[in-house]
């Protein structure tokens, strides 16, 4: 049976996972994990991500780590097809599939039934070009006016989720919210976790990774390592929080504190998000991250659920 782990940032989910496993193997089975966080899926993006380096891994086998260059632009179908496909590989192992991940379109993608409207680069290039001469809060206005609800659950800042939002309206004449998850079929039978901390907590666990990051100038090492390789032209991966701000500190237009700080700031935003998207699945089991039986609660819930 398909495991999935979802939850905010710094909640613990990539070492709870781990757990999991060694729990499953100490038992007589195997499991291997899938990975489900956005950011993790490009190659170099190691630092500014938290991901877990082989030695942690404690020989547990992960998958979809290090997809995509950091070039090339996400994809939640595509993104879709390959997890899809290294579960059933694991499954075709006998081992347990563990889907770990704070992404959570990337997660639901997965595990429902969802539409993923087709693209037109004419039109999205249209669409940039507009965004470009007349602003992003002119094309999210528009998007309020012809898909209220969707407007509603994207950050007018985000353009590229406003631009994609309005392409699809155009090309479907349905609303974008239409194709977002909501009730979608499931794909096949999961027991759904969220890992949570409270709130100082997990502030707390925060700063210090986002320090972490930026200590003895790793983070901007990493960053400087794929300068090279086209980061800056990434239109997902130079977003990315903690990148974006190491660019610039690279290119002289924020200082380093400032560098830390918006890393923090634009964090503790994301997790909000994380927390409001993962709380609608009212299915879904609340796992706290900071008990000591955390892994044995996932995996009694998973036998009350198998049987």
């Amino acid at each position: 049976m398909l495991l999935v782990l979802g939850g905010a940032t710094g909640t613990g989910k990539t070492g709870l996972s781990i757990e999991v496993a060694e729990a499953i193997a100490a038992r007589g089975g195997a499991a291997e994990v899938v990975n489900a966080d956005a950011m993790q899926l490009y190659r170099g993006m190691d630092v500014g991500t938290a991901k877990a380096p082989p030695e942690e891994r404690r020989g547990v086998p992960h998958h979809l780590l290090d997809l995509w260059a950091v070039t090339e632009t996400a994809s939640v179908a595509v993104y879709r097809e390959a997890a899809r496909a290294a579960i059933a590989d694991v499954e075709a192992r006998g081992a347990t599939p563990i889907l770990v991940g704070g992404s959570g379109l990337y997660v639901e993608s997965v595990v429902r039934e969802l539409e993923f409207p087709a693209t037109d680069p004419d039109l999205r290039a249209e669409l940039e070009q507009q965004a470009e001469a007349l602003g992003a809060d002119a094309l999210w206005r528009r998007l309020a006016e012809q898909d209220p609800e969707a407007a509603g659950r994207i950050h007018p800042a985000n353009l590229r989720k406003v631009v994609r939002a309005l392409e699809v309206v155009g090309l479907t004449g349905r609303p974008f919210a239409a194709s977002l998850p909501e009730a979608a079929p499931l794909w096949r039978p999961a027991v759904r976790f969220v890992v949570d901390v409270p709130k100082e907590p997990l502030a707390e666990r925060l700063i210090r990774r986002a320090e972490a990051m930026w200590r003895d100038d790793a983070l901007l090492d990493e960053v400087r390592s794929l300068l090279p390789e086209g980061l800056a032209d990434g239109q997902t991966a130079s977003r990315a929080i903690g990148y974006a701000q190491a660019i610039a500190v690279l290119t002289g237009t924020m200082d380093r504190e400032e560098g830390l700080a918006e890393t923090v700031r634009l964090t503790w935003r994301l997790v909000r998000r994380q927390r409001a998207w993962f709380a609608r699945d009212a299915e879904a089991v609340a796992i706290d991250g900071l008990a000591d039986d955390r892994a044995a609660r996932v995996l009694d819930a998973a036998a009350r659920a198998a049987g």
